[in-house]
């Protein structure tokens, strides 16, 4: 059965819902499906992260959202950084929803593509790698994230994710500063940490 959220196509009944949600200064509006991660809300992870990244300091060059379901992290930052976004997720269903909010928020600079981890990314100058990691994929999807959003990076790049404690905060950063030898926690709310590491 193909029905978790992380699967490439859910074989679940069509469940559409259309809500609205406040993000860095955006009213969005999100339509939503069964079989994608948190169909009901912006899940709180997804919120620490949209409000702790920061896009000032870094280098030229896109966004890669990994893991973008049906789009908030990606679609909020493209509006609050005008950066360009590549989004990927192996569910298909999460992405065609990204690029249906994309265009009900009208937000055009942004490229949403199926896609395992970085199997089809094929961009190699990014200035950030952002990630809701999906943990009920398992341990080695999410080190499998870290690892190889190094190769993706510009000089100067970061990879941000957020984790919660309980979840394998302390591994994921573990293995991030094993990566980039360096790996920040520069947030920590209701036991989510942000990590950032620089390349």
């Amino acid at each position: 059965m193909g029905n978790h959220y992380y699967t490439n196509q859910p074989d679940v009944a069509h469940n559409r819902k259309q809500w609205e949600f406040p993000l860095r200064g955006k009213n969005f509006k999100f339509i939503t499906d069964s079989n994608v991660f948190s169909k009901a809300t912006v899940d709180f992870g997804s919120r620490v992260l949209i409000d702790a990244f920061d896009d000032t300091e870094l280098p030229d060059g896109p966004i890669l959202d990994v893991g973008c379901g049906y789009g908030p992290m990606g679609l909020s930052l493209a509006h609050a950084t005008g950066r360009f976004i590549e989004m990927v997720d192996v569910n298909e269903r999460a992405v065609e929803l990204t690029k249906e909010n994309a265009v009900l928020n009208g937000i055009g600079h942004i490229k949403a593509y199926p896609s395992y981890i970085y199997e089809s990314v094929e961009t190699t100058n990014f200035a950030a790698v952002v990630s809701n990691p999906p943990i009920r994929a398992g341990k080695e999807v999410v080190h499998e994230i870290i690892s190889g959003s190094y190769d993706k990076l510009v000089t100067g790049g970061t990879l941000t994710i957020v984790i919660q404690k309980k979840q394998g905060a302390p591994s994921a950063q573990k293995k991030m500063e094993e990566i980039f030898g360096n790996a920040e926690i520069v947030t920590k709310e209701k036991g989510y940490f942000i990590i950032v590491s620089e390349k």
